[in-house]
């Protein structure tokens, strides 16, 4: 428990909070007298030795976790839930689907616990080595799950309770069938998140106060930045943005090659009887001319006010530009987006926007949109849609989805969700539209830091 003690202070230390060696030996003494059978007295007597000021008591609640977690629940064995002849049809409905169900469902069902070299193997896959924030283990603990197939894990399951009701089990057995694997199943989401938790928690110990890698925070999710994180990459969009106007402003010289435009040519030549022939050259608009829809709700914000901040840097390189807000309803934001920074452009935008519980509404959007915008689209336009296109189960309404695509140049989507979680159900907004709305658009980017959210810009300028 001492050194487990060390890696607790180093991980203090690490993210900013002062602690003398005076105040360490205070601590071992502490909870060497208190021991660590009263989770409560243990946890006072490290808060009552370290932390000195008030603003440090948030990093020690959210580490103290991490170094002493209880370390999950074990999985329930099948014969403390099941009768004998229970187990005995699960265990050959386990062998009649052989080769068909994952490893992580024969574990569930058989109560077996990953060992902790499979744990440590499903971390290492999910970029553990690269976590140094205690913000980051929700990240990393959905990451596990993916890499031990959770995914497709209730898929197999009606599979298995499939084959259970064919070979004649009770509805009772199945329920109790059901239940064993529920438990494990969530007795497995404790284990990884405390797994995760371990993992931060000792790269935090090792890492010192190092700076963060611009690299590494560009790739930090949006939605786990911290506030210091959050202002770091502010001053970074500058540099960036800086590096992608050039880029887009070197692809238009080398496209502004003159283009013959031969009916006025002919037309101004008539009346001199082409003495002198004089040339007229097409004028080319290379700028291109985007219109913006943004999903307002809130857990949008960040991504769109990163959004905003390159487009802000980016305006040099844009010929003309429309902005439009949605939530349970649709409303032009071109004048807050385009006359303000974009920290007071997004404050503006939100109080025409009040949040409604299971309020975001796409479909009835895109028919305002459409009975009242079509002018903000042509041929030369972009139209670029920016959110996670979870719909709270309303009619997505893809007919007029491709309407506007029809009237525009190209229709483009930046969702702040990765690839893997777009068309999952998601308890809080129900199911997600965005495949079905891929399959109608030229190109799916997904923005949930800002490398893919500059990559994404970036193609804006590119693609023609």
């Amino acid at each position: 428990m001492d050194d487990r003690i060390v890696q607790f202070i180093a991980g203090l230390r690490a993210a900013g909070v002062r602690v003398s060696l005076a105040e360490s030996a205070d601590a071992m003494r502490a909870t060497g007298f208190i021991g660590v059978l009263n989770r409560a007295a243990f946890k006072n007597a490290l808060r009552t030795t370290l932390i000195k000021e008030h603003k440090d008591e948030i990093i020690f609640d959210k580490l103290f976790p991490l170094y002493f977690g209880a370390g999950g629940p074990p999985f329930i064995p099948p014969e403390e839930a099941l009768s004998e002849d229970q187990r005995k049809m699960l265990e050959a409905a386990l062998r009649a689907l052989a080769g068909e169900l994952s490893r992580l469902l024969e574990m569930l069902a058989r109560g077996q616990n990953p060992t902790p070299e499979q744990m440590q193997q499903w971390a290492r896959q999910a970029g553990a080595n690269r976590m140094r924030r205690p913000e980051q283990q929700s990240w990393l603990t959905r990451e596990m799950l993916r890499q031990m197939g959770l995914e497709d894990l209730v898929e197999q399951i009606e599979r298995l309770m499939e084959q259970l009701r064919q070979m004649g089990m009770t509805p009772e057995g199945q329920q109790a069938v059901w239940q064993l694997l529920a438990a494990n199943r969530e007795a497995l989401l404790q284990q990884a998140q405390q797994f995760a938790g371990q993992q931060i928690a000792e790269q935090m110990a090792g890492q010192g106060r190092e700076r963060v890698d611009e690299q590494a925070l560009m790739q930090t999710p949006f939605s786990e930045l911290t506030q210091t994180e959050a202002r770091q990459l502010r001053h970074l969009v500058t540099r960036l943005a800086a590096k992608l106007r050039s880029r887009a402003a070197l692809r238009q010289k080398k496209g502004s090659g003159k283009t013959l435009d031969a009916k006025t040519t002919l037309r101004a030549n008539l009346r001199t009887a082409g003495v002198p022939f004089d040339l007229h050259f097409k004028k080319r608009h290379l700028k291109p001319k985007f219109a913006l829809v943004c999903d307002m709700s809130e857990s949008m914000h960040t991504v769109i006010e990163f959004m905003l901040r390159l487009m802000y840097e980016m305006q040099d390189q844009v010929g003309k530009a429309r902005s439009f807000g949605f939530y349970d309803h649709l409303e032009e934001v071109s004048e807050e987006f385009h006359q303000n920074l974009p920290d007071a452009a997004i404050a503006l935008a939100r109080h025409r926007f009040p949040h409604v519980p299971y309020g975001t509404d796409l479909g009835h959007c895109l028919g305002v949109f459409h009975a009242n915008h079509l002018d903000a689209l042509d041929r030369r336009t972009t139209l670029i849609f920016l959110g996670d296109a979870r719909n709270n189960e309303n009619p997505p309404r893809l007919e007029l989805f491709e309407q506007l695509k029809r009237r525009a140049r190209r229709v483009v989507w930046f969702n702040p969700e990765p690839r893997w979680q777009w068309g999952q159900w998601d308890p809080g907004s129900g199911s997600s539209d965005m495949l079905k709305y891929a399959a109608l658009c030229d190109a799916t980017h997904p923005v949930s830091n800002l490398a893919e959210l500059a990559d994404a810009v970036d193609k804006l300028f590119t693609t023609r």
